[in-house]
Order: structure tokens, then sequence, then C-alpha cells
């Protein structure tokens, strides 16, 4: 088995196995986020823009545009580095910068240029700061690490609103996802503390793909926001949500109804951006080859919510299947399904390993 394939699948029995262990939150925590409609996008074909099959791209995570050039980046590693793929998705440069990260995830690209790493994974939920990682346009490189109001959280996502504040989204177990925010400007050298703006919910729908069965369709992965400023997309190991964003309110535009963009499936999705229209996605999956893959978004995200519902736990996308209103009972019913799929998943993975 490759090397970077074994760190691969024994990345994922760590994170159910992690997963497992949240199974011990009070029920109250887990119904904290109630749920609202979703709209689907009506279907269109979604295709291949181009494939990537260069050795130093096994685990892509992190994906952004510009233009017709896409930048991606790899889950972990030991150095900060982007890779500047042409529209064959061929490397035509590697820009990286002298940092040791922990976990990188997620990639963004601020209006100035610069590339933000975000090292933000923490699958056993024990680090003391994440970071932020910055590489400019001059070669030179920044580091931010930033600390949860609230104990240590895994994330693989990150949302960069037009103004460069930048946006944590955490990755939970039963789709209850917290999004964070500095306190501060970023500054080389710096810990800056977070505060949790918005609380979103997912929940099943069916769509297949990921490598941790239909737990994958509650798992946020990547994060985007359309280079015009005008959308935010998140995505789990299945679907897509695109919101409508103005200005660069995003805990704001985070309190609306998404737009639900089932995903074509995929062995473990976790990349994501705008394409060049900055409506329709590119999206990717760890694994070589790896298509990325057009998929169009048609229909219009609900209005953004008032700003005031940034102050605690806004319900957004959907946490259980049922209409609107469900009550927490049914939540609590679904949610405990989740936990046993969960941790049948991290059984088999268990034996499997011995």
């Amino acid at each position: 088995m490759p090397e970077w394939a074994a760190r691969t699948r024994s990345r994922a029995g760590r994170r159910c196995l992690a997963d497992a262990a949240v199974l011990a939150l009070p029920a109250a925590a887990l119904l904290a986020v109630l749920p609202v409609s979703v709209a689907l996008a009506e279907e269109a074909a979604p295709g291949t823009r181009c494939t990537i099959t260069d050795p130093r791209l096994p685990e892509i995570s992190g994906l952004a545009s510009a233009g017709e050039t896409l930048l991606a980046m790899n889950d972990g590693g030991d150095r900060a580095e982007v890779y500047v793929l042409d529209a064959a998705c061929a490397v035509a440069e590697v820009r990286s910068g002298e940092v040791d990260p922990y976990d990188p995830e997620d990639l963004a690209l601020a209006a100035d240029g610069t590339l933000w790493l975000a090292d933000i994974g923490d699958n056993n939920a024990v680090r003391e700061t994440v970071a932020l990682i910055g590489l400019r346009p001059d070669g030179g490189t920044t580091l931010t690490r930033l600390t949860y109001p609230d104990g240590a959280h895994d994330a693989e996502a990150l949302l960069l609103a037009p103004d460069g504040t930048p946006y944590i989204v955490t990755k939970e177990v039963l789709g209850a996802s917290g999004v964070y925010r500095p306190d501060a400007l970023l500054a080389d050298g710096a810990t800056v503390p977070m505060t949790r703006v918005v609380g979103l919910g997912f929940t099943l729908t069916g769509t297949p793909g990921g490598p941790v069965g239909r737990a994958g369709q509650l798992l946020v992965t990547g994060g985007a926001v359309s280079a015009d400023g005008e959308r935010i997309a998140l995505r789990t190991y299945t679907d897509a949500y695109v919101w409508t964003l103005e200005g660069s309110d995003v805990a704001g535009a985070l309190s609306g109804a998404p737009i639900r963009v089932p995903l074509p499936e995929s062995p473990q999705g976790e990349a994501i951006t705008f394409a060049a229209n900055n409506r329709d996605l590119l999206v990717a999956s760890e694994g070589l080859p790896a298509p990325v893959t057009l998929v169009p978004v048609t229909g219009e995200a609900a209005a953004a919510g008032p700003a005031g519902a940034a102050s605690g736990p806004a319900p957004t996308g959907e946490l259980a299947t049922a209409a609107p209103g469900v009550p927490p009972v049914t939540a609590g019913i679904i949610a405990a399904g989740i936990a046993t799929v969960l941790v049948w998943v991290g059984g088999k993975l268990r034996r499997r390993r011995e």
C-alpha cells in the first residue's frame, strides 16, 4: 500500500474513533440547533473540468480559483505548500513557506494575493490553538494562532470574507457545526481569541459518498467565498450548500436559507471552490487520479437574515429531514441513529486494523 494511502486510512480511522467519543455529549447540546428549510438546487449535469494526476497531490483538501487558474493543497504535510495548476490541472508552480504546520485542511485566496492555509485540523480535539498561515505574494510568510472560546474543535473549512475577515467552520459528528471569527486582526506571531458567531445544522440527505457512510452527509469538509463576494459555499463529503452574501456579513448570510447541491459521489471529497463565473462550483476528492468536477448551481439562496442573529446559534441548514419545526424528540431520535452509524463504522475500522 502506498504511504499516502496508509496515512489516509489511518487518519479516517482516527476521525471515526474521535467522532464516536463525542457521543458522550449531553442530549441538550446535540439539540441546540433547530431545523429550518433548505432549497434543493435544480438538477444540472456535472462534468469533469480536468484531472489531477501529479503524485505530489495525493490528498487534496483545499482548492481556490483565480480565474482559470486553480490553487490546490494537500491535507496535512510537513510544509505549508500550495500548488498552482494550469487549465489541464498540471502543476505549473509551487508556492511554499518555511512553516511546519500541524494539520492544514483548507485554502483561501485573499484580494491582495495572499494565500491563506487553514491549519485547523484536530481529529482528537486536543490542540490549544489552531493557526492561519499566510503565503504573501512577496514570498514572505505570516502565522497567526487562534483560540476557541469553548475548547478544542476539529475543523476543515475556511471562509474568507471580502474584507479579509476569516471564519472557521467546525466539523461536528452530529452536524451541529459552529462558525468562529477572530476578535482582532491577524498579526504575525500573535495569538488571537475567537468568538462563536453562528450555529449551523446539517442532516442526512441521502446523497452517497465519503469514507464514513451516511455520517459523511453531516461533516463539513470545506468552504469557499466567490471572487465577486456574492456567494458562500460549504460542503460535506456528499453535498454543497450555497448562501447569498451581501458585503462581508458572513455571519448574517449564514443565518439565511441556503441551496443544497448534491455532489457527485467521491471517496473522500473535501475540496471546494467557485468556478470563474462565481456561481458554479469546482470540487475534488483525496486520492489519485483526482477529477476536478464542475458542478452547476441553479436557483437562488434566500436573502441573509438579520445581523442580530449572529449573537447566538442561528438555525441555518438542516438538522432533520422532516419539515421545519421537527420536535426535539424526533431530532433526538435522528441524532441517536447517526451515533449508531458512527459506532458501527468505528468498530469496523478497529477490526480492520487488528
